[in-house]
C-alpha cells in the first residue's frame, strides 16, 4: 500500500457513493453500498498496509500514531474535496480502520426525505433539540441538514462541537464556527464552557457522552440558547430515559423538570432499504414537546409519550415509528415484512389494516 493506491480506493469509494469502506488484515477492503457490504477484488491487506492507512490519516491532522493505540476517531480529506469520518482499531493484534463517506455537499430536507416539520422546530428561539439512532442511521446527515436550514434562514452566531468535524460549512447568513475536539479543544464539555463566552446563538454538541457534557447542554439551553446534540437511542422515550439515567437518583426528579421546560424536540432515525433496493429511506420518530408531554416528563411516565406522539400528528407534525412505517408501506415503498424488522411494537400489522 502506497499513497497513490490508497486514495485511488478512497476517490472511487467518493465517486460511487459508497457509504463505508472497512480496511482488516488478511481480507481486501470491503465497502459498503445501499446498505449491503461487499468484498473488493484488491489484493488482502498485511498489517503493514493498514497501520500505513492509520499513520496516513491521522499525520494529515499533524497526529502521531499512539504506540498504546486502541481505539481513537480521526477525519480524512481528499485533494478533491472527499471526506472521510475515521475509525482506527486494534483488532488481534493488528490495526484495523473503518472510513465513513461524507456527502460533499449538505442536503435539504426534502433530497433526504425527511419531513418538513424539521424546518418548523429548527425556529425554536432556545431550548435543547435532539437527533438520535443507531450507528450509521443518518444523525450526522440530520443535523447537517438542520443546521444548514438555520444558516440559509436566520442571522446567528453557529459553533460546532465536534468528534472529528465532518460535514464543512460555509457561512451564509449565519457566522458558523467548527471546533474539533482533539484539535481545537481538550473535551466536549470544555468546549462548551467556552463557547459560553463566544457570543453564540446555537451551539452544536456531535454526542454526549458523559454527565459533565449532558448537563453543559442542559445548562446552555436553560439559558437561552438552541443547543443540538445526538444520542445512541432509538426513541424518545428511551432518549429521555437515558439522559435522567446519567444522574444520581436523588438528582432525577430535578432533572425531569429541567428537561421538560427545554426540551423542544427529539428525532429518532432508523435506515432502510426500499422495496426495489435502489434508495436507502429514513424511518423518523418525531417528538415536540407539547404541553402534555411536557407532564409526562416531569412525572416519569415515559410509556405514555408514544401514545401523545401519535395523537398529536395532524396539529403538530409529529409522527411514531410506527405511523412512518405504515406510511411507507401504504406508499408501495416498503414490504411489511421488511416494516416488521424495524418496528419495536408488537401490533404494527393491526395499525397497517385499521389505517387502509
Amino acid at each position: 500500500m502506497d499513497m497513490n493506491r490508497l486514495n485511488q480506493i478512497l476517490e472511487i469509494a467518493f465517486q460511487k457513493r459508497v457509504s463505508d469502506l472497512h480496511f482488516e488484515v488478511d481480507n481486501p477492503p470491503f465497502f459498503r453500498a445501499h446498505g449491503q457490504l461487499i468484498k473488493s477484488k484488491l489484493p488482502p491487506l498485511t498489517p503493514q498496509d493498514t497501520e500505513f492507512i492509520a499513520r496516513t490519516v491521522l499525520a494529515q491532522g499533524n497526529r502521531s500514531f499512539p504506540d498504546d493505540l486502541k481505539e481513537l476517531d480521526a477525519a480524512y480529506a481528499l485533494q478533491n474535496g472527499g471526506r472521510f469520518r475515521v475509525s482506527i482499531f486494534r483488532q488481534r493484534g493488528a490495526v484495523g480502520i473503518v472510513m465513513r463517506v461524507i456527502p460533499p455537499t449538505i442536503a435539504q430536507f426534502q433530497d433526504l426525505n425527511l419531513p418538513p416539520v424539521l424546518g418548523e422546530i429548527c425556529k425554536a428561539p432556545n431550548g435543547l433539540i435532539l437527533v438520535t439512532g443507531p450507528t450509521g442511521n443518518g444523525k450526522s446527515t440530520t443535523l447537517a441538514s438542520m443546521l444548514q436550514y438555520i444558516n440559509l434562514h436566520e442571522s446567528f452566531n453557529i459553533i460546532t462541537i465536534e468528534d472529528p468535524i465532518e460535514f464543512l460549512f460555509s457561512s451564509e447568513k449565519s457566522c458558523i464556527i467548527q471546533r474539533e475536539v482533539g484539535c481545537d479543544t481538550g473535551s466536549f464539555s470544555a468546549a462548551l464552557r467556552a463557547a459560553m463566552r463566544m457570543d453564540p446563538d446555537v451551539i452544536m454538541v456531535g454526542e454526549m457522552r458523559d454527565l459533565e457534557t449532558i448537563d453543559a447542554c442542559i445548562k446552555a439551553a436553560e439559558t437561552g440558547h438552541l443547543v443540538f446534540s445526538t444520542l445512541h437511542t432509538q426513541s424518545a422515550a428511551s432518549t429521555i430515559n437515558r439522559l435522567v439515567g446519567h444522574f444520581p437518583p436523588d438528582a432525577q426528579e430535578v432533572v425531569r423538570q429541567r428537561l421538560a421546560d427545554i426540551l423542544v424536540a427529539t428525532v429518532s432515525l432508523r435506515l432502510i432499504n426500499d422495496k426495489a433496493g435502489e434508495k436507502i429511506l429514513p424511518v423518523v420518530e418525531i417528538m415536540r414537546t407539547t404541553t402534555t408531554i411536557q407532564a409526562c416528563i416531569r412525572e416519569g411516565r415515559f410509556d405514555e409519550i408514544e401514545k401523545h406522539i401519535e395523537n398529536g400528528r395532524s396539529q403538530y407534525g409529529m409522527q411514531s415509528l410506527d405511523q412512518h412505517l405504515v406510511q411507507l408501506c401504504q406508499q408501495g415503498l416498503l414490504t411489511f415484512e421488511q416494516a416488521k424488522r424495524i418496528t419495536r411494537s408488537m401490533d404494527l400489522e393491526r395499525k397497517l389494516t385499521f389505517s387502509e
